[in-house]
């Protein structure tokens, strides 16, 4: 039977509880530095707290150590790593493989995506290197999946819902390039979310001020099932700096779609223990929310960039009717109410919103001036507040089934406890028995008090008597077996952690690999890393483009490097503007008429502009990519 994993981000150990509560069976987390989201560190008091929280229900948590690193900080990496591993953590999510020559102790690596992890070469590579896991591109078919699930053994992880870079992960410099700030370093500035005007070789405009490098996010929710039959075994949220409400609605939504698959698939079983209630309806469209894409899962290239915005847009609510200077009427069969956030797109492309003051029925009233807004406009709800209120409160618990028995054992008394996984704790009475002279009552009694697990995370499931005669106890004694057993299950899972000893985390079998099979080595930042691959005879050592001490900033003026590529990526605007070369069989005019009427996209190279930065791009109709890149003239 394989174990599924729904695996959670957390901001904070706050995000991180709730999505353990709300059904996650490990969460992501950041430690004090070296985590890829620079903003979202987290002390480890905290995480040792989050351990306690987690392990009870064999939830995982694993530390995000993601960052490529320069030589100064390997040291302090590598005592972090010790200290993980030794308050229990399960498992870090690493990039830099000059981490592979520390001195680390025995803990489970998982290779983050910021490793490109897209072939099976790559993968076998990684699996070879000691990798328990590896996670891999979002780009990624169902086909190309099962290619490597075919071909590798390692545990296989994928994104299933949130944010789309839109470059292949850790192959964007664009960031660094234009303003010093590192994708790779956990600084990234978003350059994917701007504004960009696209222009041709002469300086023609295409497309004006749209968010052409934009993706709308990820959602698989229909195809969780496909994908474990392709060899998935963990399954992704994305958003760790998101925030709680976020985690919460997310995390239940996707904990009920697994479920689901598992009730009807018995070769599947959950990762961890406890069954989670709900105390609301999860609804991915009611948090952050920019409309929604299954992104390459099914091989083919759908409508994925969101043009208007990189904000979220939320639930569609119906269309406007009538506007005047301080209320609208809208038709559709959502109920809004006072404090709701709207959005809309006006006529001329322009996403903006406003906060609803008074509802009455179909009418929406605003405080403040709103502009652009027209008959026949579509309205969405980006901000629900009475969802968002009842995620403030107890949305969810979770408990673990646990069954007692009170039972003799070689003439002594014992109070045993069972829990979900099977663990079994005894609990030796000592007090002097007392044969009960009303049994029917003492009996009762007894489940009374061992049924009281309010405080605890775990839940009464079957309590059962095999004694020789009914004994009769007092409500404080009872309540102290209580007390006394379920700290033994805890303290016993605490024990429960994943750590899975690879000697020198399996360099040796690298050798063996011929030098065809290696893949490309890339974002060497430090000196291990680029020992790490000589050793075993790489041919090309690409150093990361982060070791440029000053980045050479993609502005007007011409670069002085030789149009070095910031972004590799499997969008592309191209066919996203309905000009792809191959599926409209050599026409390349945009196909958006009205938003730049029908304009060729056959003078190359073309142009992405934005405030002072330019960029060039290129195309790969082969390899189906699309490469951004420093332009090689002045503007």
């Amino acid at each position: 039977m394989s174990e599924i994993e729904l695996l959670a981000p957390a901001k904070n150990i706050e995000c991180a509880m709730a999505a353990i509560t709300h059904g996650a069976d490990a969460v992501y987390i950041g430690g004090p530095s070296f985590g890829a989201r620079a903003a979202a560190g987290n002390s480890f008091e905290d995480l040792e707290q989050l351990v306690r929280f987690a392990h009870p229900y064999h939830a995982k948590v694993m530390v995000t150590l993601n960052t490529i690193l320069t030589d100064r900080e390997l040291e302090e990496a590598e005592q972090q790593v010790k200290r993980y591993y030794s308050m229990g953590i399960d498992a870090l999510i690493v990039q830099d493989m000059g981490l592979l020559k520390l001195d680390l102790p025995p803990i489970a690596l998982h290779a983050s995506t910021q490793m490109d992890n897209r072939t099976p070469e790559k993968v076998k590579f990684l699996q070879n290197a000691g990798f328990q896991r590896v996670v891999l591109a979002r780009e990624l078919s169902l086909q190309q999946i099962r290619q490597i699930r075919e071909q590798c053994e390692v545990e296989l992880e994928a994104f299933v819902h949130g944010a789309l870079c839109v470059s292949y992960s850790g192959r964007c410099y664009m960031s660094y390039a234009a303003c010093g700030r590192s994708a790779n370093r956990g600084e990234c500035a978003q350059f994917c979310r701007l504004p960009y005007t696209l222009v041709d070789a002469d300086g023609n405009t295409i497309v004006r001020d749209r968010h052409l490098l934009s993706l709308k996010d990820m959602d698989r929710s229909d195809w969780l099932l496909p994908m474990m039959q392709a060899g998935i075994m963990s399954f992704k949220i994305e958003g760790r700096l998101k925030d709680v409400s976020y985690v919460k609605n997310i995390t239940a939504y996707y904990r009920r779609r697994i479920d689901a698959i598992l009730e009807g698939h018995q070769e599947y079983k959950a990762a961890s223990m406890g069954k989670t209630t709900l105390f609301f309806e999860p609804d991915p469209e009611k948090t952050f929310h920019r409309d929604k894409t299954p992104y390459f899962i099914n091989g083919e290239r759908t409508e994925m960039v969101q043009l208007a915005t990189p904000k979220s847009t939320g639930t569609f609510v119906g269309t406007v009717q009538s506007v005047s200077h301080n209320s609208l009427t809208y038709s559709g069969e959502k109920e809004l109410h006072n404090g709701d956030g709207l959005c809309f797109v006006d006529a001329q492309g322009k996403f903006d919103g406003f906060r609803v003051n008074k509802v009455e029925d179909r009418k929406v009233f605003w405080n403040e001036p709103v502009e652009g807004l027209s008959v026949g406009d579509k309205l969405y709800r980006n901000y629900d507040i009475q969802f968002e209120k009842m995620l403030a409160g107890k949305s969810a618990e979770r408990r673990i089934a646990v069954d007692f028995k009170l039972l003799e054992k070689e003439g002594q008394l014992v109070l045993q406890a069972t829990d979900e996984a099977g663990t079994t704790m005894d609990l030796p009475i000592r007090e002097d028995r007392q044969v009960a002279d009303k049994p029917e009552q003492a009996l009762q009694n007894l489940q009374t008090q061992l049924s009281k697990l309010g405080n605890t995370c775990y839940q009464a499931r079957n309590i059962e008597v095999e004694t020789c005669q009914v004994y009769f106890f007092p409500n404080s004694v009872i309540a102290g077996w209580r007390r006394q057993i379920v700290e033994m299950l805890e303290q016993e899972s605490l024990k429960m952690v994943s750590h899975t000893k690879v000697e020198t985390h399996g360099r040796a079998s690298l050798q063996k690999l011929p030098l065809s099979q290696l893949p490309e080595a890339v974002n060497v930042m430090n000196a291990k890393a680029k020992g790490f691959y000589q050793e075993l005879g790489f041919e090309r050592i690409e150093d990361a483009y982060e070791k440029i001490e000053t980045p050479i900033v993609a502005t007007h003026g011409r670069a002085s490097l030789q149009n070095p590529v910031l972004m590799t990526c499997k969008y592309c605007i191209r066919h996203a503007l309905g000009a792809c070369p191959k599926e409209s069989k050599g026409n390349k005019n945009c196909g958006h008429v009205e938003m730049c009427q029908g304009v060729s996209l056959q003078n190359e190279p073309l142009y992405l502009k934005t405030g002072r930065h330019t960029f060039q791009l290129s195309f790969d109709c082969a390899k189906c990519e699309m490469k951004i890149s420093m332009p090689q003239k002045e503007w």
